[in-house]
């Protein structure tokens, strides 16, 4: 590590003289690493596909040239399918591959920035996170985006402390690649650009640094890379809030009818809360902590710097999703500066003056904390997979359904997936559908009936109000013949309805 009488962003050492330094820092990174591969290849193909995979197939074998996140794509292209059919477990190789390289890649870059042992604590967290584990067993890029958000910023800010060439290659070599994986990864890079303005573009400073032939380079650069981002991607987000826009009523539903209440705020308080929740209350508190710690106790610029890295991103969506949907993985590259402020937290604890022996219980004491926090979602991963299970429904339907059957359900493209032949249709909380539906088989008159798939709400606030009239018209006109799921220990309960709805008998005049 660096001495504390560096310049602005220097890090100081976090093992200084007195503390007992960690003796095998390999061999913990080693068992943390065996961790995150048994955690995330465990039942990996067990789960049938969710809608976002059988997107991520389709694009995967038909690659585009206009894909705006292409990277996974190509690598599921040409690494994966040569060798292995792009299935539940092919789809979801890469990303688990993915997961357990962000445990060695976050150490070996958190270690400078903020000394070994709070980098092992935040790798043991990562490792161990239900929420890295469920993006290593999705077959979409998340992992990948965290893996790459995870370097990228962090060796830009040790190549600009340390003026290190080299880093700074790398760190633009890493981002371009996350930005590839994902548009949304460009987001550390105006917290980082805040961080600069706020440390180095002082009235005492900006004379002495513009006289470095180095410094006008980078300016030069950041210019141009200010430039193309501007014209990459804000046109993309213009289109993209545009295509929501034009969706029609029947393209927005059924897909995904359960989501969270809408509102003005309401639904930003939600997108706030499903993010902490899904990393765990105790977590978020324990990075934000570390991040305070260390504007406290210094460096306050590493502090400054892992603050707009969080806050940047995590605002940018926000205020994005005051215009469009948006989801919580959108704030993947805001997660890394959390784990790297826990692992600081957790570094310090053990540093404390305190009576209590061994120095690291307390330490320990609130990682396991954080654990088990997370542990309920942890464990029913492996249950369900943290999703609906459409291909038990294909298959209970499969047995069941007659040549002139109808099959309504959400998420569409997934059932007819695992229906080959069959017209899936969507979805549409609209009981007048349904009634049309049932005229249109009574006319036919071949005794065709209509099924509904659909997901039962865990609790009142994962619905959606539309579903309480199509709820009505089905306890009224159909009969529940199946529930398909395995129950979870969090509050996450992913189960399916299979509705069977016959035609209506019109009564004749007695």
């Amino acid at each position: 590590m660096t001495e504390p009488s560096a310049g602005p962003g220097q890090a100081v050492p976090f093992e200084a003289a007195g503390r007992r330094q960690i003796s095998s820092p390999a061999i913990i990174l080693a068992a943390l690493t065996t961790l995150a591969v048994v955690l995330r290849f465990y039942r990996i193909g067990d789960w049938g596909l969710s809608s976002d995979e059988v997107f991520m197939q389709r694009d995967s074998i038909n690659l585009r040239a206009t894909n705006p996140r292409p990277l996974m794509y190509f690598l599921n292209h040409y690494v994966v399918r040569p060798f292995l059919p792009l299935d539940e477990f092919g789809l979801r190789l890469l990303p688990a591959i993915c997961g357990v390289l962000a445990i060695p890649a976050f150490y070996l870059v958190a270690r400078r920035v903020v000394g070994t042992r709070a980098a092992l604590f935040g790798a043991f967290l990562i490792a161990t996170s239900g929420l890295l584990v469920y993006d290593s067993q999705f077959g979409r890029y998340w992992s990948l985006v965290f893996l790459l958000s995870a370097v990228y910023p962090y060796v830009l800010y040790l190549g600009i402390r340390d003026g290190n060439g080299r880093l700074l290659a790398l760190g633009m070599l890493t981002g371009v690649l996350a930005v590839l994986a994902h548009p949304v990864s460009v987001l550390p890079l105006g917290g980082m650009g805040v961080w600069i303005v706020a440390v180095y573009l002082k009235r005492d400073r900006l004379a002495q640094l513009w006289s470095r032939r180095s410094v006008r380079w980078g300016v030069l650069l950041a210019v141009i890379l200010a430039v193309v981002i501007a014209l990459r991607f804000i046109p993309m987000l213009q289109s993209w809030i545009l295509q929501h826009d034009r969706l029609s009523p029947s393209e927005k539903g059924g897909e995904f009818l359960l989501h969270t209440p809408s509102g003005r705020g309401v639904k930003q308080l939600s997108l706030l809360l499903g993010y902490v929740e899904s990393l765990t209350l105790p977590l978020v508190l324990t990075g934000l902590l570390g991040i305070y710690v260390l504007w406290q106790g210094g460096p306050r610029p590493l502090a400054l710097l892992l603050a707009c890295l969080f806050l940047f991103p995590i605002a940018f969506i926000v205020l994005v999703q005051t215009r469009t949907a948006v989801s919580t993985f959108y704030m993947s590259p805001a997660t890394p500066a959390l784990f790297i402020g826990a692992g600081v937290f957790l570094d310090r604890l053990v540093g404390l003056d305190s009576t209590l022996r061994p120095r690291w219980l307390l330490a320990a004491l609130v990682a396991a904390m954080i654990f088990a926090a997370g542990a309920p979602t942890l464990i029913s991963q492996y249950r369900d997979g943290r999703r609906w299970d459409f291909r038990g429904a294909a298959h209970w339907l499969d047995e069941r359904l007659a040549p002139g059957d109808v099959v309504v359900s959400d998420q569409p493209l997934v059932l007819a997936y695992y229906l080959p032949g069959r017209d899936v249709q969507r979805l549409i909380p609209d009981p007048a559908r349904f009634i049309q539906t049932q005229s249109a088989l009574q006319r036919a008159g071949r005794g065709g009936v209509l099924w509904i798939v659909s997901p039962a709400p865990s609790h009142a606030f994962r619905t959606n109000p539309k579903l309480k009239s199509l709820n009505g018209w089905m306890y009224d006109n159909c009969q529940l013949r199946n529930t398909i799921g395995v129950a979870r220990v969090d509050f996450r309960q992913n189960f399916l309805q299979v509705y069977r709805c016959p035609p209506v008998v019109p009564v004749g005049p007695t």
